[in-house]
């Protein structure tokens, strides 16, 4: 991202301070109708993205070339002619009238401007895929067997794209344009208000003296301060800065420091309140409200990260790590006392638990997360203040709306063609009517798109294509889009492409490649526990009550199961035989069966008070 000076700057800034003023008017006041909403969310980002981004690595940093202000002129007026036009458009017969010539140049020019700003932005995997949709539209027909595509013409395809909801303009840029936008404005304003820096001295008050004290903090932080960021690699840098070279101070190797802050860190898309921005687009997929996705969200999140803890605390405890120094921590009553600063994130959760949207839900918590900042001089915003969050918080909306309009692109492919079904049979056919290759197939295709797309992108691309197949098998909608979500999110810290991790050894000092497999191994539990709730949903809480505590204790025991048997340790080392025991019922206690959870609970419950036993007497 370049970094503007002067004019530039000051030209960005209020386009910025605009788009974000232009959402938070459509949340008080109420959204414009979806196509036009998208169209103006786009106008603003499009143009901004060309200032933002450089071409090449080897274009300036601290300027924008004549080109890009081209570039960035001429990504306008595809949405300015949608604008201005926008009742003859809406109410057009689709695929019955003419599309003018002039449709024709401007959705290709939008196509291609698309295309360049996620190549900039996002990166080639995700311009090709939709490149390649493109593609298919216009030639599928000619394409032998199961790949055959209806034919369609040219023009059919930009009317599709440009003048549809179905297309650029779908579901994903519709949740970037209302949801995403205020809860990025939100992030800002709370970054703003010192929510960032308590959440580091709550963890630092809670873990700091404990066994093992900064990893903790790590696990801790990056949790909190996840839930608020929703980017693995931001957060790694964001909080990976402080807790990296204390865990390295204290003990942990290199390796072990950079992995931990980022599975820690990969962690905060699935946290709820406020998860990736895929967590939104699901809810609109399924059409149910957030605070569904919100809930089912939990019992994963909290297991995921209990799994990451334990870990933590076991390593600690086998190589004799201590705590931080008592002048490091602050003080229970100093961090109670600002306890306030948590308001905002309280406030939201309690509106969006009482029904009221998220839109509205994240507008009350800015609100609120203003009147904090009052409360303490050193994040006191007045009216510069509140611009610069507004600013800070839009500025990482490029990402999300570049990546859903690409993403649209597929969808649009998707949709037109037919090739939706054809995937669906594909993945029958492969997995020969079995549920469980089916789910295998679409883990590795999740996983795979995730390395190479943001998650939202990866997330919009295999849902369309995969969840129709797990649904046609008799999986239900909600976790079959949490399964093919959960391995979006976590292919950060699956190699050989594990981004968090890579950002992580860059301030570790560690080999890429080696935190990318200790972060695997930390992680390891996200690789298990979709597929727990796939055939058990009292894992996302959708069962009985009974159910449900049954399934949080079963996933208790799976994460302290694994984190010994991973570790070696529990309370003494561990042999071979007792290692492979501990690792057999970390994985059959997640079994959808009652009496194989119960037997398992059991069955490490006298495990470990054997080990307890034992190591008494040591």
């Amino acid at each position: 991202m370049r970094k503007l000076k002067g004019v530039t700057y000051y030209f960005a800034f209020l386009s910025l301070v605009a788009m974000g003023v232009f959402h938070i008017y459509t949340a008080i006041f109420g959204t414009f109708e979806a196509y036009l909403q998208r169209n103006v969310h786009l106008i603003f980002a499009l143009p901004l993205a060309f200032i933002f981004y450089p071409a090449t690595k080897n274009s300036p940093k601290d300027r924008v070339p004549w080109y890009d202000w081209i570039f960035a002129g001429l990504s306008v007026l595809p949405g300015l002619y949608a604008i201005l036009n926008y009742e003859m458009i809406i109410y057009r017969m689709v695929q019955v009238e003419e599309v003018t010539t002039a449709q024709i140049v401007l959705g290709t020019l939008l196509v291609v401007m698309v295309l360049e700003a996620t190549r900039r932005i996002v990166g080639l995997a995700l311009t090709i895929l939709a490149a390649a949709s493109v593609f298919y539209m216009y030639v599928g027909h000619l394409l032998p067997g199961q790949l055959k595509g209806m034919y369609v013409t040219y023009d059919r395809i930009i009317e599709h794209l440009y003048l549809t909801g179905e297309g650029i303009f779908s579901t994903p840029l519709g949740v970037s344009a209302t949801f995403v936008m205020l809860f990025l404005i939100l992030g800002g304003f709370l970054e703003h208000s010192g929510v960032g820096e308590y959440f580091m001295d709550l963890s630092k008050a809670l873990a700091g003296k404990t066994i093992g004290g900064p990893a903790k903090i790590a696990v801790v932080s990056s949790g909190l301060f996840g839930s608020i960021s929703g980017s693995a690699v931001a957060n790694v840098y964001a909080t990976g800065t402080f807790t990296i070279p204390m865990m390295k101070q204290l003990g942990f190797s290199p390796v072990f420091a950079g992995a931990v802050e980022a599975v820690a860190s990969s962690g905060g898309q699935i946290m709820p309140p406020i998860m990736g921005a895929a967590a939104f687009i699901m809810a609109s997929f399924l059409g149910i409200p957030y605070k569904q996705v919100m809930i089912a969200a939990f019992v994963p999140a909290f297991l995921y990260y209990f799994y990451v803890f334990m870990s933590v605390h076991t390593r600690a405890i086998k190589r004799g790590l201590r705590g931080l120094p008592a002048e490091m921590i602050p003080s229970i009553k100093h961090v109670l006392k600002k306890l306030y600063v948590l308001a905002p994130i309280i406030v939201l959760v309690v509106m969006i638990m009482r029904g009221y949207t998220p839109m509205r839900s994240a507008l009350i918590a800015i609100i609120v997360s203003w009147f904090v900042s009052l409360l303490d001089k050193r994040y006191r915003m007045g009216p510069k203040g509140v611009l610069n969050a507004i600013y800070d918080g839009s500025k990482n909306v490029f990402v999300v709306a570049i990546a859903c309009a690409a993403a649209g692109i597929v969808v649009g492919a998707v949709t037109l063609t037919g090739l939706g079904f054809k995937l669906v049979s594909f993945i029958f056919s492969l997995a020969q009517n079995i549920p469980f290759l089916a789910l295998v197939m679409v883990m590795l295709m999740s996983i795979v798109l995730g390395m190479g797309l943001p998650t939202t992108a990866a997330y919009i691309v295999a849902s369309a294509l995969a969840v129709p197949a797990l649904i046609r098998l008799g999986f239900k909608a909600l976790p079959s889009h949490m399964f093919v979500f959960y391995y979006a999110v976590f292919s950060a810290i699956t190699p050989p492409v594990a981004l968090a991790a890579y950002a992580a050894s860059s301030i570790s000092g560690a080999k890429p490649s080696e935190t990318g497999y200790q972060a695997f191994r930390l992680g390891l539990i996200a690789m298990i526990i979709p597929y727990a709730f796939m055939y058990d949903t009292g894992f996302l809480l959708q069962a009985s009550w009974m159910r449900n505590l049954l399934s949080l204790a079963a996933g208790l025991v799976s994460a302290m199961a694994l984190s010994y048997a991973i570790e070696g340790f529990l309370k003494t080392k561990l042999n071979l035989v007792s290692r492979i025991l501990l690792g057999a019922i970390g994985v059959l206690v997640l079994f959808p069966i009652l009496w194989l959870k119960i037997l398992c609970i059991v069955a490490f419950a006298i495990v470990f008070a054997q080990f307890s036993m034992r190591a008494e007497k040591i």
